[in-house]
């Protein structure tokens, strides 16, 4: 049988669910767009992938506090060319700030990054305890 009403319960968990890690943000009271991500998990480490085509590597801004990872960036372009009677001015201005909450099992220490091809990649390694172990075999004495 379908649910035709969800009880407070049921939204509570939905709420948690999808709003209150802050992964995503809407910025569009400053006109620009939130970049979106790909957040894959492996046994050693969470890995972040963000769609920013036309950066540069120094165009983003990435810093860790307390459990929050953010990723911003602003980027603006002033074009001028001047014509024989008249200057044509072209502007262009890019920003964004996403926050990601990272659980105590990542080693913050250790967070890198790099930007290729359109992508930035941000490999956030879990601490050595955080790891699966393999199985040990005990001696029966």
């Amino acid at each position: 049988m379908i649910p035709t009403r969800f009880s407070t319960q049921d939204l509570s968990l939905m709420d948690r669910l999808f709003n209150a890690d802050k992964f995503h943000r809407d910025f569009s009271e400053t006109n620009s767009s939130s970049p979106l991500v790909n957040i894959k998990q492996a046994e050693d480490k969470y890995s972040v992938e963000m769609s920013v085509p036309g950066f540069d590597k120094n165009d983003f801004n990435i810093e860790l506090n307390e459990n929050e990872l953010i990723i911003s960036s602003e980027k603006e372009e002033n074009k001028e060319q001047e014509g024989e009677k008249y200057t044509r001015k072209e502007f262009s201005y890019q920003s964004f700030r996403r926050s990601f909450t990272l659980p105590e099992t990542v080693d913050g220490d250790k967070i890198s990054a790099q930007y290729k091809d359109g992508v930035l990649y941000v490999d956030i390694p879990k601490r050595e305890e955080a790891k699966p172990k393999l199985p040990k075999q005990i001696a029966v004495k």
